[in-house]
């Protein structure tokens, strides 16, 4: 395994974590007795397994059902300063129940302390006050520090780029979990103000939220040889200094196989991706034309300001990616969770164009006559039964 420097934390962070919300039995809490032993048989052979590769940073969150429970039966077998232990707690607008949730959380993994303890999901400005308003859950999360019950503080989020970047600008916390893949680099001025104030940088989800790389197109496939998808993007991500780890969301021992492919090729990075990155870029011109993918996001209105809140830029993306690559699946999945989860997905799908009248808020945009007609044939491709965030299901 090789590490870096997980901004001003210190810790030397290996360049893939095992994320916790894969392996676990339930989306929910339930009695101990209840967890079935294959299964918590398999999470322990996946920890068993990250820890022998090197891979000793396990990422979880209260949010994730059992994955804590599950977990506190084993982390407590292995050396505690061997192990970096991350858990998220979502912000609330009671600071108490924040730290009432924390316990819970520490009670379940059987531990003195977490490494690293994330504000789970700061995705709006409301929850961005909950967390670092006078009283708030960031001051909690600094008494729980001062207790020695957290080493450091961070935020997992899934907001616009510019609610990442105000909080943290703020300089209150020590690391950001956040999205940043081949597929969607819109975060990446987030990642550079976290740089300019050293701070960790952790990767969510590059191989699900990224692609769902683990079941690629065959498009995709044949556009990232002589790589997988997978390898191909985690280079991407890795050969970015400014990146410190990628979540592996492991299900089973074997899920780190492919991933660790990628470590030997980080000293050809630079001759490695450019002819893989040429090859998509032209795949995506040749499909959607050159003008539409250099400039189909200029001027686009927010979800907020779209009649029936359609999130336009989520929609178009989803279909540039279904017509590029085949990432229909991926879109699909994505497309369907519009609407359905809340701040963690914000804004609808656009399967009431005929209700609405878009002109106006389309007035700046320089695609403004073709934007309905894409939006349709989204809907068209990309529609299928409402899909739940998973801790939903």
């Amino acid at each position: 395994m090789l590490y870096r420097r997980f901004g001003r934390t210190e810790l030397q962070m290996p360049f893939f974590s095992c994320g916790g919300m894969r392996y676990q039995f339930k989306w929910q809490d339930v009695p101990p007795a209840e967890i079935p032993q294959d299964n918590q048989e398999n999470l322990e052979a996946t920890i068993h397994r990250a820890v022998e590769l090197g891979i000793n940073h396990i990422e979880t969150a209260r949010g994730y059902g059992t994955s804590e429970m599950q977990l506190g039966r084993i982390l407590p077998k292995f050396p505690r300063e061997k192990l970096i232990v991350q858990t998220k707690v979502s912000p609330v607008a009671d600071a108490k129940e924040f730290r009432q949730t924390f316990e819970k959380s520490l009670a379940y993994l059987q531990l003195d302390y977490v490494d690293l303890l994330g504000l789970h999901g700061i995705n709006t400005a409301e929850i961005l006050d909950y967390s670092i308003c006078e009283g708030g859950c960031l001051e909690v999360a600094k008494q729980l520090q001062a207790e020695g019950k957290v080493r450091f503080i961070g935020f997992s989020t899934h907001a616009p780029t510019e609610i990442i970047v105000q909080a943290i600008n703020t300089n209150q916390f020590d690391y950001v979990n956040l999205h940043w893949y081949y597929i969607n680099q819109w975060n990446w001025s987030a990642i550079e103000a976290a740089n300019k104030l050293d701070m960790g940088v952790f990767i969510i989800s590059p191989a699900n939220k990224g692609g769902l790389l683990y079941q690629p197109s065959e498009k995709l496939v044949n556009l990232c040889q002589p790589l997988s998808p997978m390898v191909f993007n985690d280079l991407f991500c890795l050969s970015h200094p400014q990146v410190h780890t990628l979540s592996i969301g492991a299900a089973k021992p074997s899920d780190f196989d492919e991933h660790l492919k990628t470590l030997k090729l980080l000293d050809n990075a630079d001759e490695i991706l450019p002819p893989i990155i040429e090859r998509l870029e032209k795949a995506a011109i040749e499909t959607l034309g050159e003008n539409w993918v250099k400039t189909w996001e200029h001027n686009l209105p927010t979800w907020e300001e779209t009649p029936g809140q359609i999130n336009i830029k989520v929609v178009l993306w989803l279909l540039n990616l279904a017509l590029a690559y085949d990432m229909v699946e991926y879109g699909k999945m994505r497309y369907n969770l519009l609407g359905n989860g809340n701040h963690w997905f914000p804004g609808n799908r656009a399967d009431k164009l005929d209700e609405l009248d878009l002109r106006e808020c389309l007035v700046n945009s320089p695609h403004a006559d073709k934007i309905p007609q894409m939006l349709a044939k989204a809907n068209a491709m990309l529609k299928a039964e409402d899909v739940k965030r998973l801790s939903q299901s």
